[in-house]
């Protein structure tokens, strides 16, 4: 993936600091709608939305990366495919193999996005997703000689399938209120535009589903869960994401304060090159919750021991309670 800052090529680094303003009308704040965090002693009645379970989410962290590298074509990429269409499937409706052929480097990319619906029936819908592929090299690398080699991915691919997995789980137990999309899109992480300077290769699953999807598929908004699950998580507003849906992630950031969940801060970050580009311009508003400040990004050292239950725990719950008691209408 070029998670680099965006320029017109998306590949320098570059810190924008820019606040537009765009209407976005399903996600209107209501004063009455913000429920504070579940504590025994509040002196007025709450609303409830169900725990998530961080330590649950670690372990399908962890399912991902035993497969090893998950980069497009390999071993590690078609066995993990199979464990997420099994899993979704044990929690969701409908899970549907979205299957694309794309030309990459000197090869025939064999691609699956991975779309799983819950309460199927109401109208009005919400779109979470997260890639689950991972970068078939690894640039950032101290030691050159591993440059060239894949990587586990733990936090850059596995820890927001984590939390979307747990999530399923929850909204198998406990039925949302609106409609809810999972989307696991494929090819996210492949381009390598440093050395050639082509960003075509990159967010492919997103795009191929923003291009193909149906006229009357309009999901009120989407949130994109990228690298989530480091130890010393940080998530501040990513700048294209502010200039999409500023109302969306005010209402999410809110939430967070709300819930006492620390990781969400109010200071602008950068603005990242991701999946929720296409989806945007597709007409799908959609943000990304990203914490790009991660010294183990592209390397062989992004492993599972740099992530932790606490910060999976921390985003599936905003989530949570954004679906159970902001949304419930």
């Amino acid at each position: 993936m070029t998670k680099a800052p965006c320029t017109q090529l998306g590949t320098s680094a570059i810190i924008i600091i820019v606040f537009l303003s765009f209407s976005f009308n399903s996600c209107e704040k209501k004063d009455s709608d913000h429920p504070q965090q579940q504590q025994q002693n509040q002196p007025t009645m709450q609303k409830q939305f169900p725990a998530f379970d961080g330590k649950r989410s670690y372990e399908y962290l962890l399912a991902q990366t035993n497969f090893g590298p998950r980069n497009p074509n390999s071993e590690g990429h078609k066995k993990c495919l199979l464990y997420l269409e099994s899993e979704l499937k044990q929690s969701a409706e409908t899970v549907i193999l979205q299957r694309f052929s794309q030309k990459g480097y000197n090869e025939i990319l064999r691609l699956t996005n991975v779309f799983a619906q819950f309460n199927i029936n109401a109208p009005k819908r919400i779109l979470l997703l997260a890639h689950w592929d991972t970068r078939p090299r690894g640039e950032e690398d101290p030691i050159p000689e591993k440059r060239n080699q894949p990587i586990i991915g733990a936090n850059d691919g596995a820890s927001g399938v984590a939390v979307l997995l747990e999530l399923a789980r929850i909204l198998k137990s406990n039925p949302p209120p609106i409609g809810v999309d999972i989307l696991l899109t494929d090819g996210e992480d492949y381009g390598d535009s440093r050395n050639d300077g082509n960003t075509d290769l990159y967010f492919l699953g997103a795009r191929h589903f923003a291009k193909t999807k149906r006229p009357d598929y309009n999901p009120q908004f989407g949130i994109l869960l990228d690298m989530v699950g480091d130890r010393d998580l940080r998530l501040p507003l990513e700048q294209n994401s502010m200039r999409f849906a500023p109302q969306l992630m005010d209402l999410i950031w809110t939430t967070a304060e709300e819930n006492q969940v620390t990781s969400f801060i109010r200071v602008p970050g950068e603005a990242i090159s991701d999946d929720h580009l296409s989806l945007n311009d597709a007409g799908i508003p959609t943000i990304d919750i990203i914490d790009f400040q991660y010294p183990h990004w592209h390397t062989q050292q992004d492993t599972p021991d740099k992530c932790s239950a606490q910060s999976l725990e921390a985003v599936g719950k905003v989530l949570s309670a954004l679906i159970y008691t902001k949304l419930a209408k």
